[in-house]
């Protein structure tokens, strides 16, 4: 396989990460098969792949931890709710259903601008991996967890 071949078959399994975008899971699956199937035929391509499956994983994982975060936001509001609720008496009279974020407005925005700038960087890194394999150059993730060695 020509250098040309081997920089655009890189180039494709960095922007294959977008497919993320599309069905779930696209952005591990897409690059992860598209890696398996380039793996053997040279070392730049196994090197790309790696970098590119361990990249998502990480950034997924990242997502995940972000987004708990801000679901214990709102169940925490949810639960808040009931605090009213009277166990003993089983009629509704004394419910009272208060769904605000008072104090944690702060927050709610926070997290939603932390994911918000994740998404950013993530394009960002995802482009800038992308062109340094399509002219031939090794590239390496920042805060990266190597899951595939």
């Amino acid at each position: 396989m020509d250098n040309k071949q081997q920089h655009t078959n890189a180039f494709l399994m960095h922007i294959s990460s977008f497919a993320g975008y599309f069905f779930p899971l696209g952005s591990i699956i897409t690059p992860l098969i598209l890696w398996q199937t380039q793996k053997d035929k040279s070392d730049f391509l196994d090197a790309h792949g790696k970098e590119a499956v361990n990249f998502n994983i990480s950034f997924s994982l990242y997502i995940f931890i972000v987004s708990a975060s801000f679901f214990t936001l709102i169940f925490g509001n949810l639960f808040k709710a009931f605090r009213n609720f009277d166990s003993v008496d089983f009629g509704y009279s004394n419910f009272e259903y208060h769904f605000n974020l008072d104090g944690d407005v702060t927050t709610f925005f926070g997290i939603s601008s932390i994911v918000g700038i994740l998404v950013l960087i993530k394009i960002a890194l995802i482009i800038i991996a992308a062109l340094k394999a399509n002219k031939g150059e090794n590239y390496h993730y920042p805060f990266t967890i190597k899951f595939i060695k």
